[in-house]
């Protein structure tokens, strides 16, 4: 949830000054190496140095600053309390409020304890879990097992934290194995698909198929099930302590930096080179490479899914599967990366544009394969923005879906998300729509500069946010051009993870009463602003490597209206209810968070041209009241609550699968939610039909996205109330609509 704002690079005079303030300090010229403590020692006085000038609002670092820190970096490195004893605790505790003075005077002896006890109490855990799943469970035995680990209290002995290990594997283990049972008892088969909208002949064929593969099932005795569900159990334990086994000194020190950095509020925090590098592509949807996503399976790294478009897609040599055993770069002597890191090996994959790398790698038929790709430049279609045609009651609607606020700070040429939205809304007046809804929904920020450009689209011209750094006179961010790219009906649709530069769209939208806002009762909350900083720009002279980048929260931004989005977020103007209805998952509930507030509204004219929004807001709550789908989403949301806050589950059969009858029972209830499907159609745009003629991927990718859309009624609601809006639209029934004053400065 990411606000990187290219505008905030006129607040680099802040950095400019640190810099020249700290170049005496650090004027050493370090050797470099991997795991120096006093490469950490540094960082963490870079750290501190930046945040405390930089940050809008910097915590002081006193006793409260370290407790904060010393609760934050235990749950994140043991949050299942499985590897630390009371013991550890008792010897950890005299640092809780110690931590302030370390930070200042470059001190790690409180990491350097914790980090080696882990690494003690990792290996000794290697043990539990292996002679644990060595013998069979007795799954009579009544016991039970808490999964609320904040109410663990840490294991007194090493008998006591091995009992923990006993009880969290079996819960899992007999989870496995319950599920095995069923499938082998022909349960689960034939509930996974839904027939209702087949026709008697598919119908008929869909359900004998069915009955073969319960046939097909081969049947097992309860011992040979519950020894390879013990198995599987085992190799995933094994992956796990080797994903551990991976991770160095400086990747535990990250995990320590940022405990710190978070103390300050949710959003700063530090990125280690290669998070630094993963961030910026996120952000610009682009990456130079060869166009595949790999996994890690134990000592093996294999290619997942080939990027659509890239150069490994292109060359039809690479494939799903492929597992790759050697890299080379260009004619140099190929390296093995059998048991390497898998960020290792994806940074001996990815290079700059235009180089070779040779893959050494074993086919799915056993064969063995050495394939050259030129490396090029990458595009993420998914981050990217997309667009879809619907027809309903005889008008043509558009909907674009906008992941992220993406866009590429090194190259202004590059796509970004103004430039696209302001081409799909393009293409969407071309091919005839009536109304267009913006999806914004889990769209978690990026670039404000986007969301200026994205919202002046609608609006003739005028203010679309407010931003206040410490100490300093607001500025407003306007809308400078009076061409307004689309002037017909417009819905905004949001959810709970709608983030930062989505609400500041939002809040514009509802602000100017431009579109209708319709989603989940309230957006996430996220109302600061983040500047990226890099951290090597601070020595004069460094040989230690790459120190990473800072994230630190420089500003708030606020409402034309005046009002924050921090905490409180953006009200829909019509409430649906969804299944994170009852849980806690935004700003408001993290401890640390910002507070809300509020400064002088700017100075704006509210949209006069949407006659009937008030009817159309009115309309869409009465159709809430009796859509059944929309009571089934409610009811459960409530349920969801209600299970998330039961933590005891039983460890005897028996009883563990009664308990999970019962939730099926009541869980088919819900299948309804899943099963639901409208009438309408979606169809790409006439230049993607041509797009993906020649690109099965992409066709598949459009495809699975528009029958997700016909199984939305969030999007169904959404087009209902494009009906509302039409300029010629009959309201039927009479509702007294309250005139609301108009949020404008005179």
């Amino acid at each position: 949830m990411n606000a990187i704002m290219e505008f905030m690079k006129r607040n680099y005079k802040i950095v400019l000054v640190v810099v020249a303030l700290s170049a005496a300090l650090w004027s050493f010229v370090p050797r470099e190496l991997k795991n120096d403590p006093e490469k950490d020692k540094l960082l963490l006085e870079l750290l501190t140095f930046v945040i405390e000038r930089g940050h809008y609002d910097p915590a002081k670092i006193d006793d409260t600053f370290s407790k904060g820190v010393y609760k934050s970096y235990l749950e994140a490195i043991d949050p299942s309390k499985r590897f630390f004893l009371q013991s550890d605790i008792d010897e950890f505790s005299k640092y809780e409020t110690k931590i302030d003075d370390q930070i200042l005077n470059r001190d790690l002896t409180f990491f350097d304890l914790t980090y080696n006890r882990l690494l003690q109490r990792i290996e000794e855990s290697k043990k539990y879990y292996k002679d644990i799943l060595a013998k069979p469970f007795d799954y009579k035995k009544n016991e039970t097992f808490n999964t609320d680990y904040a109410e663990h209290s840490y294991a007194k002995n090493s008998d006591e934290l091995r009992e923990r290990w006993y009880k969290q594997i079996k819960l899992s283990t007999l989870a496995s194995l319950t599920n095995k049972l069923e499938i082998q008892e022909g349960k689960n088969v034939a509930d996974n698909d839904d027939l209702s909208d087949l026709t008697a002949t598919e119908k008929a064929k869909k359900e004998e198929e069915q009955k073969k593969e319960k046939k097909e099932i081969e049947k097992k005795p309860f011992d040979v099930l519950e020894k390879e569900t013990r198995e599987s159990q085992l190799k995933s334990l094994n992956e796990y302590f080797g994903f551990i086994k991976d991770l160095d000194r400086d990747d535990w020190f990250s995990v320590y930096i940022n405990s710190i950095a978070t103390r300050f509020d949710p959003h700063t925090s530090y990125f280690a080179p290669d998070d630094k590098e993963r961030f910026d592509v996120s952000m610009s949807g682009k990456l130079e490479g060869i166009g595949a996503r790999l996994q890690k399976k134990n000592d093996f790294t294999e290619i997942t899914e080939l990027i659509s478009g890239g150069p490994a897609w292109r060359g039809k040599q690479l494939e799903p599967g492929d597992v790759v055993l050697k890299v080379g770069q260009g004619d140099k002597e190929p390296v093995d990366v059998v048991g390497m890191r898998i960020d290792d090996v994806v940074k001996k994959i990815k290079g700059p544009k235009g180089t070779e790398v040779r893959l050494t790698v074993k086919k799915t038929d056993g064969t063995i394969k050495i394939i050259s790709i030129i490396r090029d430049e990458v595009e993420i279609e998914e981050t990217y923005a997309k667009s879809s045609i619907v027809e309903k009651n005889g008008k043509k609607y558009g909907i674009i879906y906008l992941p992220k606020f993406y866009i590429d700070f090194e190259n202004a040429d590059s796509r970004d998300a103004g430039k696209d939205i302001a081409l799909e809304v393009e293409r969407l007046k071309q091919a005839g729509v009536q109304g267009i809804v913006m999806d914004v929904r889990d769209n978690g920020g990026g670039s404000l500069k986007t969301v200026v450009d994205i919202a002046g689209l609608f609006i003739e011209k005028g203010p679309i946010v407010q931003i206040k750094s410490a100490g300093k006179k607001k500025e407003i961010l306007y809308d400078k051009d009076s061409k307004i790219q689309w002037d017909g009906p417009l819905v905004v649709m949001v959810n709970s993870f709608s983030a930062s530069a989505s609400e500041i769209l939002a809040a514009a939208i509802q602000d100017y009463k431009r579109g209708v806002i319709i989603g989940s009762t309230q957006t996430y909350g996220k109302g600061t602003v983040q500047n990226v900083i890099d951290l090597n720009q601070f020595l004069r002279s460094n040989s230690m490597g790459d120190l990473g980048a800072l994230k630190t929260t420089t500003q708030k931004f606020y409402r034309i209206n005046g009002g924050s989005t921090q905490l409180n977020g953006v009200s829909s103007d019509v409430a649906l209810p969804d299944r994170y209805s009852y849980i806690k998952m935004g700003e408001r509930d993290i401890d640390n968070a910002m507070p809300w507030d509020k400064i002088d509204a700017a100075d704006y004219k509210v949209w006069d041209k949407q006659g009937n929004f008030d009817l159309a807001v009115e309309n869409s709550k009465r159709r809430m009241e009796k859509n059944e789908q929309f009571k089934l989403i409610e009811e459960n949301a409530k349920w969801l609550k209600q299970r998330q806050d039961e933590k005891e589950f039983s460890l005897n059969i028996d009883k563990f699968k009664q308990e999970q009858a019962q939730l099926e029972e009541k869980a088919k209830k819900y299948k309804a939610i899943s099963n639901y499907k409208n009438t309408l159609k979606f169809t790409s745009l006439p230049y993607e039909d041509e797009m993906v003629k020649n690109d099965n991927l992409l066709k598949e990718k459009r495809d699975r996205w528009h029958e997700s859309l016909s199984k939305d009624v969030y999007v169904e609601e959404a087009l209902n109330v494009l009906d509302d809006l039409q300029p010629n639209a009959t309201i039927k029934g009479t509702v007294n609509v309250k005139k609301k004053d108009k949020l404008v400065k005179s």
